[in-house]
C-alpha cells in the first residue's frame, strides 16, 4: 500500500484521490524536483542517499526556493515513515515543490517490487521514443506528466522501457540511463541526459573492470554493431537489454559485461549503502 506524507517539518499523512502508483501521486502534487530510490538492509540503508538529496537541494538557491525541512530533518522523517510501512524493502520518492507551495517536501513510499530474476537472465525488450526532457539536468515532476503517453504505449506494446532519441541518437530511457557495449568499450551519453545516481557507481565499476568509456549518444545506425546493451536505475540496478525496437542486440542473449557489472554493483550496494 502506498503512503504519502507532507513534511512541514513534522510528517503529516495526506489523503489524495488516487494512490495507485508513485507516478499517479506525482501528477497530483505541486510540480517540483524529485528523486526516487529503493532501500536496503530492512529499510535502513540507501545507496547514494547523499547524492539523491543533493540533487533535490542543490538547485533550490537558483530557483529562489526555501525548503520546509533541512536534509537532516528529511532523513529523520524518512526513518520514521519507513518504520510504519511494514515488512520488506521500500521504493521511495521525495518531491520538493518549486511552484505552488514552493519549498514543501512530500514523501511517497510503497513496498518494493524489484524486477524478477528472470528479466536479468533473459534481458528486456525496449522501444524508442521521441519524448525529450526540457531540463535534462533537473529531475522534474513535469516530465512525469509529459512522458505519461509514452509510458502508456509501453504497457500496450509489452515493452519494458522506451529509449529517448534526439537527432537519430539514443540519450537515455524514460526512467533509466542507457549503455551500449562494443568490444571493451562502453558507450553512453553524457550531455543532454539526467545523470543518474546509479549511473555514477556503474561507470566507476566499468573503469575498474578495464572498460573504456566513450561518452556520446549511440547513433541509431550503430545498433547493428553493438555486442550488448543495458539500462540502470536505483530500483533495477544493472538490467540487460536484449532487444531494441524489435531488433536483437548482438546475439540476442545477455552478455558478459552486463552480468559482470551487475554482480559488482550488487556487491557494492551491500558495502557502500548509506544509513538513513
Amino acid at each position: 500500500m502506498l503512503k504519502l506524507y507532507a513534511l512541514s517539518p513534522a510528517p503529516l499523512e495526506l489523503q489524495l484521490a488516487d494512490l495507485s502508483s508513485l507516478d499517479v501521486v506525482s501528477r497530483q502534487l505541486p510540480q517540483g524536483l524529485y528523486s526516487t530510490f529503493r532501500t536496503y538492509a530492512g529499510k535502513t540503508k540507501v545507496l547514494g542517499l547523499e547524492l539523491h538529496l543533493a540533487r533535490l537541494y542543490a538547485p533550490l538557491a537558483a530557483l529562489s526556493v526555501s525548503p520546509a525541512v533541512s536534509p537532516l530533518q528529511l532523513r529523520a522523517a524518512l526513518r520514521e515513515t519507513l518504520a510504519d510501512l511494514g515488512a520488506g524493502e521500500a521504493r521511495v520518492r521525495i518531491t520538493l515543490a518549486t511552484t505552488e507551495q514552493a519549498g514543501a517536501v512530500f514523501l511517497a513510499l510503497e513496498p518494493l517490487h524489484a524486477p524478477q530474476e528472470a528479466l536479468y537472465q533473459r534481458g528486456v525488450r525496449v522501444g524508442l521514443s521521441l519524448v525529450e526532457r526540457k531540463t535534462p539536468r533537473l529531475k522534474t515532476t513535469s516530465f512525469i506528466g509529459s512522458s505519461s503517453g509514452a509510458r502508456a504505449l509501453l504497457q500496450e506494446s509489452g515493452l519494458y522501457e522506451a529509449l529517448m532519441v534526439r537527432n537519430g541518437r539514443i540519450l537515455e530511457g524514460l526512467t533509466s540511463n542507457f549503455y551500449a557495449v562494443r568490444g571493451a568499450t562502453l558507450i553512453t551519453a553524457r550531455a543532454g541526459i539526467l545523470l543518474g545516481v546509479t549511473r555514477r557507481y556503474v561507470l566507476r565499476l566499468a573503469r575498474a573492470q578495464g572498460l573504456e568509456i566513450d561518452f556520446r549518444p549511440l547513433r541509431l545506425e550503430e545498433l547493428t554493431t553493438i555486442d550488448e546493451a543495458f539500462i540502470t536505475s536505483s530500483g533495477r540496478g544493472v538490467l540487460p537489454v536484449t532487444e531494441i525496437e524489435a531488433r536483437p542486440v548482438g546475439n540476442g542473449q545477455v552478455g558478459q559485461v552486463a552480468r559482470s557489472l551487475r554482480a559488482a554493483y550488487e556487491a557494492k550496494v551491500f558495502r557502500r549503502a548509506d544509513c538513513i
